[in-house]
């Protein structure tokens, strides 16, 4: 049976370093940050969507042993001759008949009937794996939205110690009279703000935390931070390679089942063109001559055959509609898959440029352009403006980091399996750990 363990979507995100929390408020040294394998075992144990599958496995194998049962034996009772006239006026000339009856199946019809059913039952146990993947999907978004909304923080307050070293220079600049008063002010105007975007920012990561925990039933965030790095992807893989594992995934083994049903279906209703028998046997007590006599009985139903055909024919054509489907759905799949794969290949891309050759080039500039401010060769708008390339840089290579996470826990969903085994290596590159540049 497809198991879906921990690690099933965590290949998305790679656990293994943390986006540290400059000045959080609420960090807390004792407490662990938390990984996407936790995250993961918490929703599968206790989330609430998952819980209503063992009632259903429980309600399908009462169905199967209802099916399993045997055609019920009937006992009946009939008097004839009572109550009439002449001779048969009153109780003299009844005659009592008393009976068991039994129908017996012919055609191997329990056994079809019972496999059916089980049929049913392995329906419901992929229809829990394709939940449990939905769960995983969205544990994975909802930690990927952590990981993002803690870089967010760190960016803003990154933008805060700038801004605030900022007001420094100035007030120095405006002290030995090399800078106006309304220079000083803008940038105390542009601190002040940046405190917003930070408190925005933390806004939107507790919000963030609340909804993850939301998915093992959690009233509130037992943890402080989640432990990630939103800046590292798996090498990619060739697209024919994931393609050929669309077939795994549990959508399409819901295909696979609702295929067995449909052949067991047909296989019951096709037995219907075989009658039962209904034999019965008894006792008749004769009143009038105070006699016993057994008394048995046959009965077969007439044109079977054509009274089935109506159902042999709707059975097939439900069949046939699953192959149908199931080759659509596929054909959907592949281009679904296709899509964010190249999505995914340019969100790589754009990352690895942001990080590698955008950023450090513009912290050199910001440095420069700093140094420069200090000796009185750039104004305040040259630096404001190295200081927001700066920021907003990064703040892309979050968006574009973000995203690609994102389309990735996407492809993993959708081919059902992740897209790497084991650890990753560590990355070189953690923009959340990087001191303000100038600093």
């Amino acid at each position: 049976m497809f198991l879906i363990r921990a690690r099933t979507l965590s290949a998305c995100l790679l656990i293994v370093g943390l986006s540290p929390l400059v000045g959080h408020a609420e960090q807390a040294d004792s407490v662990a940050p938390l990984t996407l394998g936790q995250a993961i075992e918490r929703a599968l144990a206790a989330n609430p969507a998952l819980q209503g599958f063992a009632f259903s496995l429980k309600a399908q194998e009462a169905r199967i042993a209802q099916a399993d049962q045997r055609p019920v034996t009937e006992a009946s009772f009939e008097l004839e001759n009572v109550l009439g006239s002449g001779d048969y006026r009153g109780l003299d000339a009844v005659e009592a008949t008393m009976a068991l009856s039994q129908v017996i199946e012919l055609g191997d019809k329990r056994q079809l009937r019972k496999a059916a059913a089980q049929s049913g039952r392995e329906i419901l146990s992929v229809e829990r794996q394709a939940a449990q993947l939905d769960v995983l999907a969205e544990v994975t978004r909802r930690f990927i939205a952590v990981a993002a909304a803690q870089e967010q923080l760190a960016l803003a307050q990154q933008g805060t110690t700038l801004a605030k070293s900022t007001v420094d220079d100035v007030a120095l600049r405006v002290r030995a009279a090399k800078s106006p008063e309304g220079e000083l002010l803008r940038s105390r105007a542009a601190f002040s703000r940046s405190g917003i975007d930070e408190q925005r920012a933390m806004a939107d990561l507790r919000a963030a935390r609340q909804r993850l925990a939301a998915m093992w039933a959690s009233a509130r965030p037992d943890y402080i931070a989640v432990r990630a790095d939103l800046y590292r992807f798996p090498p990619l893989q060739d697209f024919d390679n994931l393609a050929a594992r669309l077939d795994g995934n549990p959508d399409f083994l819901r295909f696979v089942s609702a295929a067995r049903l449909r052949d067991a279906e047909l296989r019951l209703v096709s037995s219907l063109r075989r009658p039962d028998l209904s034999v019965s046997g008894g006792i008749r007590r004769l009143e009038a001559t105070e006699d016993q006599a057994l008394v048995m009985g046959i009965s077969v139903p007439l044109f079977s055959g054509r009274r089935a055909a109506p159902a042999i024919a709707e059975a097939t054509a439900l069949r046939e509609l699953v192959d149908v489907e199931r080759d659509a759905a596929r054909i959907q799949a592949r281009t679904q898959l296709y899509g964010l794969y190249e999505q995914l290949r340019q969100a790589i891309r754009e990352t690895e440029t942001l990080q590698r050759d955008v950023m450090p080039q513009l912290e050199e500039a910001l440095k420069a352009t700093k140094y420069a401010y200090e000796r009185g060769r750039y104004g305040y708008l040259e630096l404001v403006d190295a200081q927001r390339s700066f920021l907003d840089a990064r703040a892309a290579a979050i968006d574009s980091a973000t995203d690609g996470q994102e389309i990735l826990a996407e492809i993993e969903r959708l081919t059902g399996e992740p897209l790497v085994d084991g650890e990753r290596p560590a990355s070189p590159v953690s923009s959340g750990s990087a001191p303000a540049p100038g600093q």
